[in-house]
């Protein structure tokens, strides 16, 4: 359905400025109605669209199952594999993949269209299933996972974007929560059957699993998925790839995050590589900012966004929401499984509270948003109970009850699943329908980026507090013995939890306990300060009206052209 009848104070038309010329290199404006640029929503059955949801939630759901399925499944791998420090690479080689790669799958998805570049992460994504499930030592693990996150990062993205182009920003709330319930039932299974399969068969049939929902997905897409198709010759694509800005982008994200990874583990926090690589980094992202603003033609992220404090606003929202959130993903299961020794199959089922409760918070408010048009209500209410529930993390101890743990839970699932997508909503609010893809990616990529922060943050601030206290379990009444200790030390911590259950007096098994228990409070106190910071970015973000009108993208190499419209009342 067309948009282009706005009415104005003066009753005139909308004006577009075409603020790019293909023939020469002035640049010139002209007066078009809004139609020039737009295509009428396309008619499709109920059976299409249907078979299109089913194709874009599988792809969904296989992204978060392989993200969650291994989270209790880590610690065996770890083992399996005899490699310490795989517990926080596994991990983090995933979501750095991921953060990096997310707005550059976007970019190609507007120069070549959603469905062939989609199509191509799912079969990428199949593909490192394979290498991940047949990996002999952890290096080949690690590749394995920095590809399966390499492609997850653009059908995560593309199914966003998808998702966008066909619906109005009023209906696209509803399949955004949608989706969010998507998320989070992966979320809820996979860490149960990373558990049942690890325990019962391998712990490579966390990967191997994965294969016949991937399958199917392609198969869905590929037949049904109908959105436009701009046919851009190979060799005029490539001309218009931001290769500057992909590759800045690539390498600052890298480096950033390598130097917090090597942070107090592998380096001292003042050793040369850490600072050259976290300096380097933040200079190579300045460097991918210039080059957005000035070099590129096509660039990557729409640094226009950022002129408005209420996108900053929901920006800097999502990004300590995705912190929080997958702090806890993937921490819960280490305090299951070291505090209350629970089995890999076990802490899956005692996360289970927190994956349903998010889902159908995240259904609720994307039906409230849907219906009433506003999304303040959920954001607002959703960032206060994300601080008390960070709080309420930091009482777990050696001997809390399974009930207060549920009870924890289901408190911090109803603030996670409220703001999922809210501040996504506020800011496609602002933005035109041309600009909906690249806007999308710089919320996917915040988001990445924030849960690759959270993993690394918070695995060095547990993997340091653990080696403080190592050092004095060693000593009268612990007297814990030194292989134990070296086992809990130096970063060990996590990929060693099982000695746990190993340890004969009960006295210095409790110590342990306890000290995973202060080491990973210590944590929870971060993530209730992020969430705090969240609270007072909420106060920022600014209602704005979510049209039911709707025109659907048309992708490939036209010169973009901006609407600019004065005098709504």
């Amino acid at each position: 359905m067309s948009n282009g009848n706005l009415n104005t104070s003066n009753g005139s038309s909308v004006c577009v400025r075409n603020e790019e010329n293909k023939h020469e290199l002035t640049q010139l404006s002209v007066s078009v109605t809004i139609e020039a640029e737009a295509e009428p929503q396309k008619f499709r059955s109920r059976l299409r669209i249907i078979a299109v949801l089913a194709g874009l939630n599988l792809s969904i759901f296989t992204s978060a199952l392989d993200q969650t399925i291994i989270a209790t499944a880590v610690p065996t791998i770890t083992s399996k594999l005899h490699s310490a420090s795989g517990y926080i690479w596994i991990g983090s080689a995933y979501l750095l993949a991921n953060a990096a790669a997310g707005p550059i799958w976007a970019k190609l998805s507007d120069i070549w269209g959603r469905k062939p570049i989609l199509l191509v992460a799912v079969a990428m994504f199949f593909g490192s299933l394979i290498i991940s499930a047949e990996a002999r030592n952890i290096k080949m693990l690690i590749t394995g996972r920095a590809l399966q996150g390499t492609a997850s990062g653009g059908m995560v993205q593309l199914v966003m974007i998808i998702i966008s182009d066909i619906f109005s920003i009023r209906q696209r709330s509803l399949y955004f929560g949608l989706l969010e319930a998507v998320w989070t039932v992966a979320g809820g299974v996979g860490p149960v059957l990373g558990g049942l399969l690890t325990e019962r068969l391998s712990w490579r049939w966390a990967f191997w699993v994965n294969l016949p929902i991937c399958g199917s997905t392609f198969i869905l897409l590929l037949i049904f998925l109908d959105v436009h198709n701009p046919k851009t010759p190979v060799i005029e694509g490539l001309k218009a790839v931001d290769w500057f800005g992909s590759i800045s982008i690539l390498a600052a994200t890298l480096m950033i995050f390598l130097g917090l990874e090597f942070g107090g583990v592998t380096f001292p926090w003042k050793s040369p590589q850490v600072l050259c690589l976290i300096i380097i980094g933040a200079l190579t992202f300045g460097i991918f900012i210039f080059s957005e603003k000035r070099l590129a033609r096509y660039p990557l992220m729409p640094l226009d966004l950022f002129k408005n404090p209420s996108n900053i606003a929901s920006l800097l929202l999502y990004f300590l929401h995705g912190m929080c959130y997958t702090a806890s993903e993937y921490y819960l299961p280490l305090y299951f499984q070291s505090a209350l020794e629970a089995s890999p199959l076990k802490s899956g089922v005692l996360i289970l509270p927190l994956n349903v409760t998010t889902a159908i918070a995240g259904i609720l408010s994307g039906v409230f948003t849907n219906r009433t048009g506003r999304y303040l209500e959920p954001i607002r209410i959703g960032v206060l109970i994300m601080v008390l529930s960070n709080g309420l993390y930091m009482l777990f101890s050696a001997s809390t009850s399974i009930a207060r743990i549920v009870g924890f839970q289901i408190i911090a699932g109803i603030g996670q699943g409220l703001i999922s997508e809210a501040p996504l909503i506020a800011v496609q609010a602002l933005a035109s329908q041309d600009d909906t893809a690249t806007t999308t990616s710089t919320f996917g990529f915040t988001r990445s980026l924030s849960a690759a922060l959270s993993v690394v943050i918070c695995g060095v601030i547990f993997q340091n507090s653990m080696d403080l206290k190592a050092a004095s379990l060693s000593l009268p009444p612990v007297n814990l013995p030194k292989n134990v200790t070296d086992a809990l030390a130096g970063g060990n911590a996590a990929a060693n939890v099982m000695i746990i259950g190993r340890i004969g007096d009960m006295r210095q098994r409790i110590a342990v306990k306890e000290a995973f228990v202060w080491s990973l409070r210590n944590m929870w106190i971060f993530t209730t300060c992020v969430a705090a910071i969240a609270v007072v970015a909420s106060c920022f973000v600014r209602k704005n009206v979510l049209s039911k009108e709707h025109v659907e993208t048309k992708t490939g190499l036209k010169e973009k052209a901006k609407a600019v419209v004065t005098n709504i009342m």
